[in-house]
């Protein structure tokens, strides 16, 4: 399916600006955070936290090199093994968007109430959202010119600030940072501080994996940029402030509510006076809306592969005159406003949904590579990640999945996971409704058909209408491209299709250029098939001229079948073309 008014692609400081305002947000919590449970070694925990990170870049650039297509975790599942895995973790990246969306949003209007407290917080944050829906209905390349303005001035910002610390330093000292440093260790243990310090901190990565869900709006080459941006944002300037922080203020104090929720505009009042404190209240209020853009582009970019891939309604790939599927982002902007007002802007309620879901995300994401490795592993990739660091890089997400897991709210708020589970069951229902919508459809038609029988009237008509949709969802055409396989290939190949598309027509193409000769058994393989899958009409099809690009282009336009419901097996070094070539062909075996 083409795209109208993708034709303009994301430069490095574009793609990095959008991901990165998400991502660089973090230094206004995560510092904080940190001391919170790791007192004078958070600054320790979220250097373990960039380790940690560099690691995934390397996941994230092996996966995405290979599959250079929107989608993110999601993307790299449905690749290698089924559907509903694939949906399952791009539940997990939906509803971390939607955190991030509202909880950005909201703390970015509370920093706005500092300096304008008359301002109806609920009302302005549902303008917010508004704004920067409506700024993603009109473009990604008009929301990163945006992208980009906010995370100049939001570095510029942090360098004004470390700069006036660097000097107050200078001026007055660093001895209280060793005197922070004599204090007795949060939890009574060094092991179980850093754990839990750790745990806390990995809340400073979310946003990594925005990058890759909108990686098709990138020019070539850019999406390993960003991971090395993003990487380099987050090593250097949240170890950095938790140190300042140790060096400014005493760890009771740094551990109090207070300076929780506002460290930075404290930091900055303490050594600047008032002006460096606004500041610094403005650039959280400007990165914190950044962060909300970065969701809508991203769950842009997820949900329209998910609707292409026939998992959501084709209602929403209706596309405007920019090239947004603005009726996507509308839902998602419903969607944000209605959590908001659920939660009546208590977004501590949220805090879990956010943890739990983009490590999650994070997990699946390095399963996603093993399983790259191990089923695809002739597909070219342009950088690959090792074996001891994938595992371990999975093992420290987990532990730091587990840490959040087990943290026990101060207050009356619900758990991590409990809050979680709240918003994720009703969402991977809705999900798996979609995906066995034939099954619950025919169960309907059963139902209706034992109740209803004695009305005939009435069951005709229904019966009619159900039917039609079933045979409208199953007279999509699908085509695999052949290299000559041998029946036990052909044979997955169907299995593949029985199980995981709807469909009841298969075209079976075989490329053969001049010097080609027709595989001697091919036919009557095929003629095999046709007999053991009597519910798929299987077509065989002889195309003259060699496989490439622009084979798959004519084929998609004369016969009017998508790219995306057009599979291949994975090819091997020697092949041609690169996977992004191809425009979005699947691959299945």
């Amino acid at each position: 399916m083409k795209k109208k008014g993708h034709t303009k692609k994301l430069n490095q400081l574009a793609a990095t600006a959008i991901c990165g305002n998400d991502i660089s947000s973090s230094v206004l919590y995560v510092s904080a955070l940190a001391i919170a449970f790791a007192g004078q070694y958070a600054w320790i925990t979220l250097l373990i936290v960039s380790v940690v990170l560099f690691l995934f870049r390397k996941i994230y650039g092996e996966v995405v090199g290979a599959l250079p297509l929107n989608g993110g975790a999601y993307n790299a599942l449905l690749n290698t093994t089924s559907k509903f895995l694939a949906s399952f973790a791009a539940t997990l990246t939906l509803l971390s968007y939607m955190a991030t969306a509202v909880i950005s949003a909201n703390e970015a209007i509370h920093y706005l109430h500092h300096l304008i407290t008359s301002m109806p917080i609920i009302i302005a944050t549902i303008v917010l959202l508004g704004v920067f829906a409506a700024l993603t209905i009109g473009g990604i390349t008009e929301s990163a010119k945006v992208a980009i303005g906010i995370f100049i001035f939001h570095l510029i910002s942090l360098a004004i600030l470390s700069a006036f610390i660097i000097y107050f330093l200078s001026q007055n000292g660093i001895s209280l940072f060793f005197e922070n440093w004599k204090l007795p260790v949060p939890g009574g243990s060094i092991t179980t501080a850093i754990f839990l310090g750790f745990a806390a901190s990995m809340l400073g990565v979310s946003g990594f994996e925005s990058s890759a869900n909108f990686v098709e709006e990138q020019e070539k080459g850019v999406f390993p940029k960003t991971l090395k941006n993003m990487w380099i944002v987050v090593s250097v300037i949240n170890p950095l402030m938790a140190i300042f922080a140790l060096a400014l203020f005493s760890l009771p104090l740094l551990q109090s509510d207070a300076y929780q929720n506002t460290l930075l505009t404290e930091m900055g009042a303490h050594v600047g006076g008032n002006w460096i404190a606004i500041l610094i209240s403005i650039d959280a209020f400007l990165v914190l809306s950044g962060a909300v853009l970065t969701s809508f582009v991203g769950v842009s970019g997820l949900l329209e592969r998910m609707t292409l891939d026939r998992i959501l309604p084709p209602f929403f790939l209706k596309k405007n005159s920019k090239g947004s599927s603005y009726r996507i982002i509308l839902m998602f902007f419903i969607l944000s406003v209605s959590v908001l007002l659920i939660t009546n802007g208590n977004v501590k309620l949220l805090a879990g949904v956010y943890t739990i879901s983009f490590l999650s995300v994070m997990v699946l994401f390095g399963i996603g590579n093993i399983l790259l490795k191990v089923k695809r592993s002739q597909l070219p990739r342009p950088e690959k990640a090792t074996w001891g660091a994938v595992l371990l890089a999975i093992f420290a997400v987990i532990v730091a999945l587990v840490g959040n897991i087990s943290m026990t709210p101060k207050d009356d708020t619900p758990s991590n996971l409990v809050v979680f589970l709240d918003y994720f069951i009703p969402t991977i229902i809705f999900i798996i409704i979609m995906l066995n919508r034939i099954v619950l459809l025919n169960f309907l038609l059963n139902v209706i058909h034992s109740i209803f029988d004695p009305i005939r009237s009435l069951v005709l008509r229904t019966d009619k209408k159900i039917l039609n949709t079933i045979n409208k969802i199953n007279s999509q055409e699908f085509v695999f491209f052949t290299k000559g396989d041998n029946i036990a290939t052909l044979n997955k190949v169907m299995l593949y299709i029985t199980k995981n598309e709807h469909t009841k027509k298969l075209k079976i193409v075989l490329a053969l250029d001049k010097n080609d000769v027709l595989p001697k058994n091919l036919e009557q393989e095929i003629d095999f098939l046709n007999r053991e899958y009597p519910e798929i009409d299987i077509e065989f099809i002889i195309e003259k001229g060699k496989f490439s690009p622009d084979l798959i282009k004519n084929l998609s336009k004369k016969w009017s079948i998508p790219i995306n419901f057009m599979f291949i097996g994975s090819p091997s070094d020697k092949f041609p073309y690169k996977i992004q070539d191809l425009g979005g062909v699947r691959l299945i075996i």
